[in-house]
This record gives structure tokens, sequence and C-alpha cells, in this order.
């Protein structure tokens, strides 16, 4: 029956009221009863102030704080005390307030409202037999078990001997979770017997989230299926079901268990047919006769289990009530809790179930960052307070806060509800937050400097580093042949075709000819082998500096690598040139080619001084590698160039240029690598750092830097154009265009290098720019690859290669199949040695191309120490699959992917069929972005229940 009493003369006594339990405590004032919070031994101060924003005006008659030596009895003497001192404040007699319930308000307090409502003599669940530990884990397994119920295999023990035996028998992963603590407090997944026995003793030495100390452990069965969480409350044993709920589970950033929300079920569903009798029969195993309760249950092959069952509101502070609210058309678990313990007639007016169809379309998500960094402003929260479906937003995060890869719900940077009467709106919102997840949207981090290194030989750990650098990555590189792998088709007819194209011999008699290689590595190798296919002899020239690790730097299509001769060079080019006849003897030396970065000015040099073939060095031109330089000659000549400023050291130019050019900027050597060292500063002090740090490490040839050059950011698609020229005369090999995009929270992430029809109107303005520039440069002869961003303006050269395109030439077999039989490594040597065959080569790559492919840089949306390759099995029997490379093998760490140094591997694909070959990548693309490229060392896992877990800062002021 309806209390007749007057309201403001009862008192609720709410045992430590956070998180919903406030919402419980508010609901009842709001129906003119008055509360009195008690707070339990141990619970700490912090845990006190946790209040959702919506009860901060939250206020008690009184507070008792139960004393570490204080008995039952000395609390409720307490509490009498404090009922009667609360009366005087207001004027009032001794004995004017009468306490009319007892309820618990979050899970350190569930005990004690049991013992204290008993002694009180007011609604209680009792204390009597095994009913005292309800709250217990095991007990709970156990008593369910006795009902004839299914539960969970498990064993518990405050020594690790207690559970031993259960651990050696039973199936891994298992759960390891504390046996009277929040639901998620310490609960962790474990994959090993060394695991869980490192977890069980850390438990038992670790401090609660509620406070107070773990005494026992509860080791038990890994449940598999979907999550679900039933929401009731009860009086006299009368179970009203309020909601029931489905975690969105999924596996992301290399976690097989990230929350994505929490979406309700329909009561009349299969699957809440099953939950909802199973969870009545829980609740009576025990002895849950009063009050709210929220059971965490999985549908196992065998049906519902029990995970745990929590004798008290739902928590997440209570986000989800409005949402409820909704759905039922009027109520949710907090409003009926009141009804329990203070209109009994309202109480039995409520649904058994809730109403189905559900009266609103709503879900809470749990939001998902796939980047990280300190966090600048929160754009992606205000935009989705702006969504028609907004309903409330709860950051884990504030401007200032370190954000992580979401893995677990510790991880995740906040949560919302969204609620619409129109579904199709409320899909196009969720739709819409995960897309601000994936593009990053959702915040903007403090900057700092961005590598923006291109694909070259040491991309994917495949290459070395100078002697005394050390690698940020533990990959394997050609240096470690056994841990490298390299795969290809061998069975492609794309790779057969046009071979007649390929003319060879260029002299009477080539063996008595002999072709200068300076510093040959990655793609220059390449260029090596097709010289000797042709029958001459190769000297190998190193420059000086060059370094040993780099000499060995061979792709592994190139085998073992066997020279004429080798020369060191000398002091000076006389010296060099006379060692270089030397090594000749009766041989002819008929060319002289850069077979790397770092031989590109003493090809120059030495081919001018051996009377071949050359672009010369004289003047301006002896500096044609010097990317300043380059950007000087094309100013000159009148073409769009780089606004830029360079200095060997510090000087009142560089600070000028940076202090007055807009932000980002580009910082590189001069002289090094295309992309070693090039990093994206963006702001004066990050450009400054980086300046004066160029010069203190070694340049990845080796050497040291000698010039740093600042250049504008230049924005557009960047592009690739392969070039091959014979006095004067350009033949364009190739046009690629890479595929960049945010991905990992980095702006600038490689996921591919596609071929450009050359028909096309951006092939026509790159090919002519690029040739333009060839003739600014004066390279008249030999290989060339450019880097051209289109621009607004047109245009504009990032930088010019003065060789062959790198990255161990793993486009070369993509390259020969567009276009019909060759390549830039073919091209190049006809270039120098065979004038006809250069002749009869097109000015363009042929259009349309004669197959489709293109090359597939691997991202990696997870880290980890690897155990397995699984997805490159896959990615190998793809059908227009024909070359892998990468890094990493069983024992490598891989990171997420956030520039080409965290790259897991280039894939070739080609075939006849354009279909075929869109097929294959997006089956890659899904392999990465659901993590399967790897299996990865499955370490234990924290298991955080969204019901448990609460998001809410202390002073979240502004989020509604």
């Amino acid at each position: 029956m309806t209390n007749l009493l007057n309201p403001s003369q009862q008192l609720i006594l709410i045992v430590d009221p956070y998180s919903t339990g406030c919402m419980v405590a508010q609901e009842i004032t709001k129906r003119g009863y008055q509360i009195m919070a008690i707070w339990t031994k141990g619970f700490s101060d912090e845990m006190k102030t946790h209040v959702p924003v919506s009860c901060r005006d939250l206020t008690y008659v009184d507070q008792v704080q139960d004393e570490l030596h204080w008995s039952l009895g000395d609390l409720v003497r307490a509490v009498d005390q404090a009922k009667d001192r609360a009366a005087r404040k207001i004027g009032k007699d001794d004995g004017y307030y009468t306490i009319m319930g007892c309820i618990a308000g979050g899970e350190a307090g569930v005990d004690m409202a049991d013992l204290l409502s008993e002694k009180l003599g007011v609604l209680s669940n009792g204390t009597k037999g095994d009913f005292a530990n309800r709250r217990d884990k095991r007990v709970q397994q156990d008593l369910v078990r006795d009902a004839g119920l299914r539960a969970v295999r498990q064993a518990c023990g405050e020594k690790f001997e207690d559970v031993e035996e259960f651990l050696r028998s039973e199936q891994f992963p298992v759960v390891l979770k504390p046996t009277d603590s929040a639901g998620s407090d310490g609960v962790k997944l474990c994959h090993s017997f060394e695991q869980a026995k490192e977890h069980f003793h850390h438990l038992l030495t670790v401090e609660a989230v509620n406070g107070g100390y773990n005494t026992q452990v509860l080791c038990q069965e890994f449940l598999q299926g979907k999550e679900y969480v039933v929401d009731h409350v009860s009086r006299n044993g009368v179970h009203k079901t309020m909601m029931v709920w489905v975690y969105d589970k999924r596996p992301r950033n290399g976690s097989q268990f990230v929350y994505f929300g929490m979406l309700p079920i329909d009561p009349t569903s299969d699957e809440a047919k099953v939950l909802i009798p199973y969870t009545r029969g829980v609740l009576d195993a025990l002895g849950m006769r009063h009050g709210p309760s929220h059971g965490e249950i999985i549908i196992t092959n065998d049906g519902p289990c029990l995970v745990e069952m929590n004798c008290r509101a739902h928590g997440g502070d209570g986000n989800w009530t409005p949402l409820a609210r909704a759905l039922t058309g009027s109520y949710c678990q907090v409003d009926v809790t009141a009804n329990a313990y203070l209109d009994e007639e309202e109480f039995h007016k409520v649904p058994d179930v809730p109403p189905s169809p559900l009266k609103a379309h709503g879900l809470e998500i749990n939001l998902v960052s796939y980047s990280k960094g300190k966090v600048k402003s929160m754009p992606g929260f205000d935009v989705i307070k702006k969504l028609p479906s907004f309903v409330w937003l709860s950051p884990a995060v504030s401007i200032g806060s370190e954000v992580e890869y979401t893995i677990d719900l510790i991880t995740s940077p906040g949560c919302c509800v969204l609620m619409n009467s129109d579904e199709n709106v409320l899909k196009k919102d969720v739709d819409f937050i995960r897309y601000l997840e994936e593009i990053n949207g959702l915040f903007v981090y403090e900057t700092k400097g961005e590598s923006l290194a291109r694909p070259n030989v040491n991309t994917f750990g495949l290459g070395s580093l100078p002697s005394g650098k050390k690698s940020h990555h533990k990959r394997s590189s050609t240096l470690d042949r056994p841990g490298l792998l390299r795969i290809m088709s061998q069975d492609r007819p794309e790779l057969r075709m046009g071979l007649g194209l390929r003319k060879r011999m260029t002299t009477v008699d080539a063996s008595r000819e002999v072709v200068v290689v300076t510093d040959p590595y990655s793609t220059g190798c390449l260029i090596v082998k097709e010289v000797q296919s042709r029958g001459y002899k190769v000297i190998v020239l190193w420059t000086r500096g060059f370094s040993e690790e780099m000499k060995k730097h061979v792709p592994l299509s190139c085998g073992k690598m066997n020279y004429f001769a080798e020369v060191d060079e000398a002091d000076d080019v006389g010296e060099t040139t006379r060692q270089l006849y030397k090594a000749a003897g009766a041989l002819r030396i008929v060319a002289c080619i850069a077979g790397g970065e770092a031989g590109v000015d003493a090809a120059d040099v030495l081919s001018e001084r051996l009377l071949v073939r050359t672009n010369g060095a004289q003047g301006v031109f002896a500096n044609r590698r010097d990317k300043k330089v380059q950007q000087e000659l094309l100013k000159a000549a009148g073409m769009r160039s780089v606004r830029q400023a360079a200095g060997t050291e510090w000087n009142d130019t560089v600070e000028s240029f940076l202090k007055n050019e807009t932000y980002p900027v580009v910082l590189k050597p001069t002289d090094s690598a295309g992309s070693d060292g090039v990093k994206l500063c963006h702001n004066y002090e990050e450009a400054k750092e980086h300046f004066h740090a160029l010069f203190e490490i070694e340049a990845v040839n080796g050497g040291f830097n000698t010039e740093v050059l600042c250049q504008e950011f230049l924005r557009g698609k960047e592009y690739v154009v392969d070039t091959v020229s014979r006095d004067g005369e350009h033949k364009t090999c190739a046009v690629w265009v890479y595929d960049k995009r945010a991905a990992n929270g980095a702006a600038f992430v490689y996921f591919g290098m596609v071929p450009i029809d050359t028909s096309t109107q951006e092939a026509k303005l790159l090919i002519n720019y690029c040739n333009r520039t060839l003739d600014a440069l004066k390279m008249q002869n030999g290989p060339s690859h450019a880097e051209i961003i289109l621009t607004a303006s047109g245009p504009c050269l990032v930088e010019m290669n003065c060789r062959a395109q790198g990255g161990d030439g793993n486009w070369q077999q993509l390259a020969q199949a567009l276009t019909g039989g060759y390549s830039q490594v073919e091209a190049s040597v006809d270039a120098y040695l065979d004038k006809k065959a250069f002749s009869v080569l097109p000015q363009i790559p042929p259009s349309p191309a004669k197959a489709f492919g293109q090359e597939v840089i691997l991202v990696s949306y997870a880290e980890g120490e690897v155990v397995a390759t699984p997805g490159y099995d896959v990615i190998k029997k793809l059908e227009s699959f024909v070359y892998l490379e990468t890094g990493v093998a069983t024992g490598s760490h891989v990171e997420h992917t956030v520039d080409l140094v965290t790259s897991v591997g280039s894939v070739i694909l080609l075939h006849q069929d354009e279909d075929v070959v869109k097929h294959d990548i997006a089956t890659i693309r899904e392999l990465e972005k659901n993590n399967k490229l790897f299996d990865f060392v499955k370490n234990s896992m924290m298991m955080k229940a969204v019901s448990t877990l609460n998001f809410q800062n202390l002073s979240l002021s502004n989020v509604m």
C-alpha cells in the first residue's frame, strides 16, 4: 500500500551513494522524503565525491561514517543520534524522523545495506546463511548451481594453492577477479598459467577501487558468447524487468573486446525470452527479494550463464536513464527503485517487462579512439552535441588529457546517449560518430614534428642503418635474411607479356667493355644485374662515407652480387679516375651510372672525367642533388617552385623565414636520401629544434648533414614521375600517385602507390612539368624520379631524385606489365648502352595500361609482439597477388602505423581484370581494419563491464 505518513518526516538511508546511487537518492528527495548518507569502512574520500552532474545539488540531512572499530550496534546508535541531530537543526524534537528504508547506493554498500536494513526492521534482503555473502561472486555461482541453473566453473582462494589445480586443468583463457569488489574492479582475462598466477598475487596486494583490500581471488572459466545486462527491480520477491541490453563488442586496435556501446533488446525477442526467466531464477537463488539489480549474463552454446549479479542499480552514472524512460514510455530502474521502497501500489502498476515494440529508438555509444596525443581541443564533442539524436555526452577526457588508442573501456574517451523516434535518423547519427572516430575528428592534439618520409629502402624494416644507429622497431632487415619474408608469384601471365620489346647488346663485343656503377643498393642492384645480363662487366665505386651496412643492402631478387672489381673513392677525383682505369685494365669503360642517392654526385663528376655519357658537374649543376639548388634552378627558369630558406647553421635568413612562413613547414637535409630526416613541423619551436637535430644525427647513407632546408608545406596530391633520359630526350616510364590518408591519429599515412593513366589531364600536366624540370636541372642522361605535388596553382616539385626510383625495385614487374614489357630499370640501361633500343621506347607509357595493379602499403591498426602472420597467408592466395615484402615476422614488435617506418609491408597486386584488383585491395583493407594481419602475444587483459565503469570526471559542468 501507499505510505500515508508525511514524507518529509520519513528518512531513507543510502549506503555509499555514488554514481547511479546518487540518482536513486535524488529521486527519493523529489518525492519529499529525506535521505541520510552512510559511508562504509574503507570507502575512499575520492569516491564520495563521485557525483553525477545532474545530482550535484544533492544534500543529506546528515552523514555517518562507519568507523573501523565500530560494531553494527555502534553504527545503529550513530545513525539514531544523527537523525535526531538533523531534526534539531530544523527546530524539531528528537524522534521527528522515522527510518523507512535502507538502500545500497553503490557496490561497496550492498553488504552493509543488507545488514542495516535487517537490523532496523525495514525492507531487507537479509543476511541469513549463504545470503550473508550474496555479493561474493563465488557464492553467487554456488547458489545458482545449487538452484539447478547454468553456472560458471570456478575455484576460489586466499592463497594460490587453493586455485592451482583449477588453473592447471581449466582451458585458457580464464577470468580472474576479486570476490567482493565492484563488478569491474581488477577483472582480468588471463591467457596462460603464468599470467593467471601473476594476477592472482597482484589482486591480493592492490587496493580496491572502493577502498580496502581484496581478501580472496576467484578464478572462472571464460564464457564465450554475446554479453547482456538485465536490469530488474524487486519487492517482496516480485521481479520487474526494467530493460534488457546487449553489449556491442568488436575487435579494434589490436584488442579483441572493445566496447562500442550498449543497445536495448526487445523483450519479446528470442534472446530476451531466455534471459528474463533465467535472471529471475538467479535473483530467487540469491534471495534478492527487494530493490534494484542488474545481472551480467552471457548466452553460451548451452544457454544463458551468469557472469555476476550486481545487487544494486545499473551503474555508469545513470547516463542511460533518459534513454530507458523513452524506451519504456515513462519509467526507468531509478524511478521504480523508489517505488519499490516507498510506494508499493505504484510498484505493482509497473509492467512485468518493458513494452514491445519499445517506444523509441536509441542506444548508448562508447567512443573509440584510433589515435593518441595530448588534447588541445575537442571539436568532435561539439559536433556530437548538435546531432538530431543527441541526448547526453560524458567525456572521459578534457583539454590537456592524454588520449590513447582505445583497447578497453579504460582507454575509451567517453560515452554518449543517442535517441530518436526515427530509426533512420538515429542510424545516420551513429554512422556519423563512427566516421568521426575513424577520421580522428573527435580531438585536435597538440602538434609535434611529423615524419614525411616517402617509400624507400628502409620503409618496411628491410634496409639497414649506419653503424651505431639503432632502429626504433624490432624488424627483420636484409641483413637478417632468415627472418625476412619476400614472396613472389611465379605463375602470372601478366608478368610474361611484351618481352619482345627488351633489346640486348649494344656493341660488337660487350664482354670487352665495363660499366662503372656508384654506390649500388636497392634498385641500383637491379640496374647492375640488367647491365650484366647484357654481357658487360661492372666495376663498383664506393663513395667516401658510404656505410658497410648499406653496401650489403641487396634486394633478395638479385641474390649474391658479383662485381668485376670494387674501388673505394680516393681523396681527389683524379686519383679515383686512375683507380677506375686501373681496375678496368684492358676493358673499355663505356658508362658511369649512379646506383643510389649517395652516388649521384660522384657519377656526375666521374662520367665527365671518363668521357662517357654525363649530366656534367659544372657550375651550379655540380650540386643538382641539393634540394635547395633544385628549387633555385626552377625559380630561375620561371617555374613554380617552393618558398624556402637554407643554412649550414642557424642564421638570420633561416630564422626570418621560420618566423614569417605559414605553418606547418617542412625541414629536410639538402643532400641526403629523399626521405631521410624529412619532417613536418607545426610551429617555430618544433622547427628550430629539428633544424639543430639534423646536424647531430647521421644520415641514412652514412656521413652527417651539412645544410638544412626549410620549405613551405605544399598542399595537394603527391605524385611520382619516373623518367629516363638520353642526350636530353626524356621518356616517361611511369606516373604514380601516393595514396595517403589519415590513420591512427597521423594525417599522412601511406596506403599505397597507384599508377596513373598517361592520357589523363593530371598526367599530362605532370609529365610536361617534369620534363621542364629535368631541362632546368640539366638532367640529360639516365634515370630520375620526380616527386611532385599538384597544388591549386599547378604542379610544384618536392624534389628531383637523379637516380632510379628506390624501394628495392619492388615495382619493376608491375611496371613491366603496365607498359607491356619494360620498366625504368631496362630503359635506364638502354639510355646508356643501347641507342636503338632507347629510340624505340615510347615517349610515355601506353594508354590504357596493359594491365591493372598497384602497390599496397600495409597498415597496422594494432600493436604487440607477433606470434603468427595469418593475414599474409590470405594475401598470398589473392587472385591478383604478385609480390609481398615485409620485415615483420614471428617475434617482431608491431606498432600502430603512423608513418612509413611503422608500415608493416608492401604488396604488389596485378591482374587483367580491374574488378579483381579492387576486390583484393578491399580484402587487404578488411584484414587490416579487423586486426587479422597478425596474431599477437596474448597479454592478460582487463575486462571492464560498461555498467560498472564510470566515465564521469569529477568536474564535468560543461557536458550537458
